[in-house]
């Protein structure tokens, strides 16, 4: 699951780059010019007056829509940026927080309503790309975009360093080698069934981001919130500086069993949880459409999400018929989930009932992880019912060869 979402958030991170301005014949050069100077305002501000001229116009929405993730993207950043986000064994397990931001040096004071708004901005981000998305209808839209170069003034400094050059990102976090010249050669061809898959991803990132606010966090950010920010404020100033006797490396042991022991948080917003619930059964219903788009294609051109017949542009990534059923089987039994047809199986052996997960979102308790783990928080939820056939995901583990969290990172 962490590599599934830690795969998300960098696919919103490095989903459109291209080669330098001046070399740029591509028919979609003023995008690129937004994306190579990070002038992601001025580029939204000159789309949307296109569009408004000729609302029919699907390759220049696509293109808004573009504009408006990586400057989402940047915008986060900079605020971790601004905090002063620590990097260590707490902070690298939380996709967000895996973000390459460079170390502040001067970092500002950050409180737990700061943290709230970082999430409330990017939430609300997610909502204008969908909304730019979402009147998207000519099935032959296709968005040619080179990936590597796409730059972000990650440090809000107003200048752009080469460091916060994708490429450079990239061999950053993934240890994978690559050179300035490759990076202005790979190209990626976005289509329809690709605008599916990010309205299904923006979705995906809205229902937990709503989650998480969902529920009041505070008390966590009170005791441990220095695990995460360079200056939090709060009750025990003494936290954030240096570790305590049980230091192991930059951090220190008894901060994180206050950190699991302190995972357990009361319902704040209610109604955030019920339009998380409504975000994933959006999720797979997109994922049908856009696996609907994907398999009546019949070009070959850099596809990001090939059908059997293509060849992806991700070196040995072939899709097999076999894996395509094998994820729809998937959504199905997901949604079975979703809306409460199914249960979860419970793990305490002496209980045959099952979890409604549909109820926890919509009648939501209390959230504590370790009575989670022990099985007295999912006691509101119980429920005699049919469950979860064991046999379809196990099927999904067998067709993806064990890497299913792997591949639905990509196939969403």
């Amino acid at each position: 699951m962490r590599l599934f979402l830690c795969s998300l958030l960098l696919t919103l991170l490095l989903l459109f780059h291209f080669a330098p301005l001046a070399q740029s014949k591509t028919p979609f050069a003023e995008i690129e010019t937004y994306l190579i100077n990070a002038q992601f305002q001025e580029g939204e501000a000159a789309l949307v007056a296109k569009i408004q001229e000729n609302q029919n116009d699907d390759q220049t929405r696509f293109g808004l829509g573009i504009v408006q993730l990586m400057g989402a993207t940047e915008k986060l950043m900079q605020s971790l940026y601004r905090y002063g986000l620590q990097q260590n064994g707490i902070t690298q397990f939380f996709p967000i927080l895996r973000l390459p931001v460079p170390e502040n040096p001067q970092p500002q004071p950050v409180t737990y309503k700061d943290a709230r708004n970082i999430l409330q901005n990017l939430l609300d981000d997610l909502t204008k790309i969908r909304a730019t998305l979402e009147p998207i209808k000519d099935s032959k839209v296709k968005l040619p975009v080179r990936l590597g170069l796409t730059r972000m003034d990650f440090n809000a400094d107003g200048k752009l360093e080469e460091n916060e050059s994708f490429w450079k990102t990239f061999s950053l976090l993934s240890g994978i080698q690559t050179t300035e010249k490759a990076a202005e050669n790979f190209a990626i061809a976005f289509d329809f069934g690709d605008v599916i898959w990010l309205k299904g991803y923006c979705n995906l990132l809205s229902a937990m981001t709503q989650t998480v606010l969902g529920y009041d966090e505070s008390k966590l950010f009170d005791s441990t919130g220095h695990l995460v920010f360079a200056n939090p404020q709060s009750a025990y100033p003494f936290l954030a500086k240096g570790t305590g006797i049980f230091s192991f490396g930059n951090i220190d042991i008894s901060d994180i069993v206050a950190f699991v022991h302190l995972m357990n948080f009361p319902v704040a917003e209610p109604e955030r949880l019920r339009a998380a619930i409504e975000h994933l059964q959006a999720v797979t219903g997109l994922s049908r459409q856009s696996w609907d788009a994907i398999l009546a294609e019949t070009d070959n051109d850099r596809e990001w999400l090939p059908n059997p017949k293509q060849k992806a542009v991700i070196p040995n990534a072939a899709v097999t018929q076999e894996m395509i059923d094998s994820w729809l089987a998937f959504l199905d039994e997901a949604d079975t989930l979703l809306t409460g047809k199914k249960l979860i199986p419970f793990w305490r052996k002496r209980e045959v009932r099952g979890i409604n997960l549909n109820k926890v979102f919509t009648e939501p308790q209390p959230f504590d992880l370790i009575l989670w783990v022990q099985g007295t928080a999912a006691a509101p939820y119980l429920e005699f019912g049919k469950q979860t056939d064991a046999a379809t995901w196990q099927r999904l583990l067998e067709v993806f060869r064990g890497q299913f969290f792997q591949f639905a990172a990509w196939f969403n």
